[in-house]
């Protein structure tokens, strides 16, 4: 077996093998390197496991450096997960060592490896679990399995007049109005709009863009891909001035409703901070929490990293970003957000 740091030319080979390796998921996808290479200018590589000339396991991953967070070597960033798929755990284990040393050889300050197991004997955070939905081909069907309260609390949300639409590109520029005041109300840097037209565009077919109207206005949206008979949750955002009218409950039931008829078995609604309201909300529709694991491989000496929200030494920060008007965000965003992964 060989282990070949090029993918280029190989790019049809790479998806095929994901779609016939069982543990592989959407974000390993050979689409995401030239996103991330495109769309925010870093640099990426394809680590390719070959035997007798056929892939048996690919590794997708992505330099990100600054000087605000360090030169780190991820896979993946931006997203929920990423990591090697491999044919079997020997072939993983070369894939994971070549990592390593390629991050080595790069002199980055550490290689983090976002997966649903943990890497090696590497020093490894559990603070993040992969929240899922098991769905149902009747939706009718999965909704009266949820508890009573829960059913009132949707029932509730629509009489609000609270409705659903959904589709590909056209709803783009609706979805990053309402990711720019979602997300600054979070106190998050939002990405460039070229980043999200790159990855509708990489996947057509795939992705789907949900918009929650009250009335004739915007006020919730979601963003997901499908892969496999799994929905991915990738990115949501509402308007904090529609809360009271609690749209996320109509806009998930409609997902979820509509992965449902289109044949999906499963809706992965993101990964979530390990007793979060987050994960608590995603529960209530019959979300099952899958432990996530951030493994590392550190230079000497260095400390396992922290780069999210819930870090107390970037608290100042997210609330300074709460505070600034959104045409300045919009210059600033793009540029610190391709900086965090």
């Amino acid at each position: 077996m060989k282990i070949h740091r090029r993918y280029e030319g190989r790019e049809q080979e790479w998806n095929q093998f994901l779609d016939g390796c069982p543990s592989a998921n959407f974000y390993q996808r050979v689409e995401w390197l030239r996103i991330n290479r495109d769309a925010l200018g870093h640099d990426v590589f394809g680590l390719v496991a070959e035997d007798a000339g056929a892939i048996v396991g690919v590794f997708p991953l992505v330099r990100v450096r600054s000087r605000l967070f360090g030169d780190i070597l991820s896979s993946m960033p931006f997203v929920n997960f990423g990591g090697p798929a491999a044919s079997s755990q020997a072939v993983e284990a070369e894939l994971v060592a070549a990592a390593r040393e390629l991050a080595d050889e790069l002199g980055c300050d550490y290689l983090e490896v976002r997966a649903d197991r943990p890497m090696s004997d590497w020093p490894t955070s559990t603070h993040k679990v992969s929240m899922t939905v098991p769905l149902m081909e009747d939706p009718d069907e999965l909704f009266e399995s949820y508890s009573r309260k829960h059913r009132k609390n949707v029932r509730r949300s629509y009489k609000n007049d609270i409705r659903v639409e959904s589709g590909g590109i056209e709803w783009l520029d609706t979805f990053i109005g309402l990711m720019e005041v979602g997300w600054r109300a979070l106190g998050t840097p939002l990405y460039h709009r070229s980043y999200f037209e790159a990855v509708v565009r990489a996947f057509p077919d795939d992705v789907r863009i949900f918009v929650g109207f009250s009335g004739d206005t915007p006020i919730a949206t979601a963003f997901n891909g499908g892969f496999r008979g799994t929905l991915e949750g990738m990115w949501a955002a509402f308007d904090p001035d529609a809360l009271a009218l609690q749209p996320n409950y109509v806009l998930y039931w409609e997902m979820i409703a509509w992965a449902c008829r289109s044949g999906y078995q499963s809706f992965h609604l993101g990964r979530s901070t390990v007793d979060s309201g987050a994960q608590d909300f995603k529960a209530k529709w019959g979300a099952e929490p899958k432990q996530l694991y951030w493994s590392y491989h550190l230079r000497s000496g260095s400390e396992m990293p922290s780069l999210n929200p819930d870090n107390p030494r970037y608290q100042l920060a997210i609330r300074t970003w709460q505070k600034l008007p959104l045409p300045l965000l919009r210059v600033l965003g793009p540029r610190v957000a391709r900086l965090i992964p």
